[in-house]
């Protein structure tokens, strides 16, 4: 698994105990918990989850955490609803002990997706989960690559929003393609596929005119721009169904493009996510460990990206009240 080169605060001072940092993980994403832990050079701070027979969930944490800055990392991923209620109770129980100052680590943040109403009389979860966060006791929130970047103004307490494109970007380039071209599944990802394109050495840019018919469900029109003997790299936030991916990949190759590639931060992966992804259109689908990726949802093309990295770093700059926009300059 590659990460973002940066290097690890090795050769700063050790924590002293009056710092009072901790690191607590939900059950979601263990390995990446663990990572960011080994990247800081903590241990997380032992805590106790466990199911009731109805299936509320139960949460104890171990150790005192009074006047402590706590960081809390829970991608509310699949089960969503689970991950969701499991982090509120782990900021409850911090607030509850006396924490100082509690940052929610949102490495994915779910219900993003209705981030505005679209038609009558729909829910906007992006903000209702914002609402659920910060009523819980949350002082502060850390998010990955939001599905839209307006959600950063859904939470009233201060956020903190950061990217997995330096990790894809350094693999990408890595990979020394040639006649490389960046593209956006369609026109609201333009902005994020230029600012990758730019940091591939300024790439030319295409964009997928797409008409989207219903949820999961990618209807592809054209392509704007040149991609014929081209090398293309498909960008997005998330895959879910991989839907987009495919219908874009296809479209890219009728139009005359060499080579496909995708890239995104957030492997969903729902079904038929993986059968798209591995039928031989893309020669590479790489993603970040923002989400835990199960054994049955691998595949020989797919390349996993740690973004423990850009996380940890981020986690220490909040804590010593440096510069977190820097990271992306």
């Amino acid at each position: 698994m590659h990460s973002a080169t940066l290097t690890p605060p090795s050769a700063l001072p050790t924590i002293p105990d009056n710092h009072r940092l901790r690191l607590l993980a939900g059950s979601s994403n263990t390995p990446l918990s663990l990572e960011i832990a080994r990247y800081l050079g903590m241990d997380l701070s032992p805590m106790v989850r466990k199911c009731f027979a109805d299936g509320e969930l139960y949460v104890q944490i171990q150790e005192s955490i009074r006047g402590c800055d706590v960081y809390l990392i829970q991608p509310t991923c699949r089960p969503v609803n689970d991950n969701l209620m499991e982090l509120l109770i782990m900021i409850d129980a911090c607030r509850r002990a006396s924490a100082r100052q509690i940052t929610a680590v949102l490495p994915y943040y779910g219900y993003a997706r209705a981030d505005r109403k679209t038609a009558g009389r729909e829910s906007i979860t992006a903000k209702l989960a914002a609402n659920l966060i910060t009523q819980a006791g949350a002082n502060r929130i850390l998010a990955m690559d939001l599905h839209a970047a307006q959600i950063q103004g859904y939470f009233d307490i201060p956020m903190d929003h950061v990217y997995g494109s330096p990790t894809l970007v350094d693999y990408i380039a890595s990979k020394q393609l040639e006649d490389l071209v960046v593209v956006s599944p369609d026109v609201g990802g333009v902005a994020r596929a230029r600012a990758l394109a730019k940091r591939l050495n300024d790439a030319p840019l295409a964009i997928i005119d797409k008409r989207r018919q219903a949820h999961n469900i990618a209807e592809v029109m054209n392509v704007i721009g040149d991609v014929r003997g081209k090398t293309a790299v498909l960008v997005d936030d998330m895959i879910d169904t991989a839907g987009t991916i495919l219908e874009g990949a296809k479209i890219l190759r009728k139009e005359g493009a060499r080579q496909v590639y995708a890239c995104a931060t957030h492997a969903v992966f729902s079904p038929p996510a993986v059968e798209r992804l591995s039928s031989g259109l893309l020669e590479e689908v790489i993603v970040t460990n923002t989400i835990p990726i199960a054994e049955e949802n691998r595949f020989p093309q797919l390349t996993i990206l740690s973004v423990a990295n850009v996380i940890g770093e981020t986690i220490w700059r909040i804590h010593e009240d440096s510069s977190v926009s820097s990271l992306f300059r």
